[in-house]
């Protein structure tokens, strides 16, 4: 495993080979045999998951968790847990009315299960560093956040109640700010904005109601000298470049964004870039060959930073010989054709 590698590519260098970054998240609760809403919920379990998953997916980064409930409910937001699944948010507080209506106030360490993340990360950290592996904070992006507090009406509110949505988005880009230092403190060696609902708006939206609402996350992951991404999922195509303008060192797509696109775009702005296997139809039900799926990805991204990853968090039940196809393609990729070019 080889952390710096990680880093490196995440910046838009170029590397020896294209790094691995396994994004399971609630798939290293299946792989120690937990069920998700005991994992979730203890420190020891999580800690003991993430440097399993880094151990048997031979992982040069992974997550400390991939968990896009963890702001909301740290703020208010009521949850679902599920056995086999992320928690799910099933209240809205500012449905009605907005953060500063309702005098909502920022996270603190006490919050929510914050105390769980610090503690699994103290007991992670020390590990993943001695795999050479490195640790991943998975902080969720301000429209994301924004409609787990505001629900649906968010999205009809960023046409037709522009006030009310930017002082709830507002609101979610200080409350990720507050999540980043969290995760600065806890020694994560990246962080990453996930935003998988931005890639729904028009290019002028992105840019009036998600942009700016990540500067001061972005700014707090640079000035403490850490590598930062962008993780959006969905067809982005209409918001690629503005992704790429956001500010942040690099980017991840998932499955539906075509690899040699977003390689293109991802050199034109010096960003490195990650994705984009199949989920479901190969490392979930093997209906396409992983391995056959890993090597088109690597053969697209070449290695001038790109990032051979999954296009989003791994399900829970996912097949662990089907993960360690793509990893094994990516080392038979890297024994045949090394330095490939794009």
């Amino acid at each position: 495993m080889a952390k710096q590698m990680l880093l490196d590519a995440t910046m838009g260098k170029s590397t020896k080979t294209a790094p691995w970054l396994p994004y399971a998240g609630v798939n290293c609760a299946f792989l120690i045999n937990e069920k998700a809403d005991t994992y979730f919920r203890s420190p020891k379990l999580m800690a003991k998951g993430v440097v399993e998953g880094a151990r048997r997916y031979h992982a040069d980064g992974i997550p400390l968790s991939f968990d896009l409930s963890l702001e909301a409910e740290s703020v208010g937001c009521e949850l679902t847990y599920w056995e086999d699944n992320v928690p799910s948010v099933t209240s809205h507080p500012c449905k009605d009315q907005t953060p500063e209506e309702l005098c909502l106030k920022m996270p603190s360490k006490t919050s929510g299960r914050w105390p769980v993340m610090f503690q699994a990360a103290k007991i992670a950290k020390p590990q993943l560093d001695d795999m050479d592996c490195a640790m991943v904070g998975l902080v969720t992006g301000p429209l994301t956040l924004a409609s787990h507090l505001a629900g649906t009406k968010i999205f009809t509110a960023l046409i037709k109640n522009k006030e009310y949505a930017h002082s709830v988005i507002k609101y979610a880009g200080q409350v990720i700010a507050v999540a980043t230092k969290f995760y600065i403190e806890m020694g994560c060696d990246i962080i990453a904005l996930v935003d998988p609902v931005a890639s729904q708006i028009r290019p002028g939206t992105f840019r009036e109601f998600v942009t700016p609402y990540c500067k001061e996350a972005i700014d707090i992951i640079h000035d403490a000298k850490r590598v930062s991404s962008f993780f959006i999922c969905g067809d982005c195509t209409k918001v690629a470049e503005e992704v790429c303008l956001i500010g942040t060192h690099g980017f991840a797509v998932d499955e539906q964004m075509n690899m040699n696109f977003i390689r293109d775009l991802a050199r034109r702005y010096k960003k490195g870039f990650g994705g984009n296997l199949k989920l479901s139809l190969a490392l979930c039900m093997g209906l396409i060959s992983p391995r056959e799926d890993a090597l088109i990805s690597l053969a697209a991204g070449g290695t001038e930073g790109f990032i051979l990853s999954p296009g989003c968090d791994i399900p829970y039940e996912t097949s662990e010989e089907n993960i360690l196809q793509a990893y094994e393609a990516k080392a038979f990729f890297d024994e045949h054709y090394p330095r490939h070019p794009a």
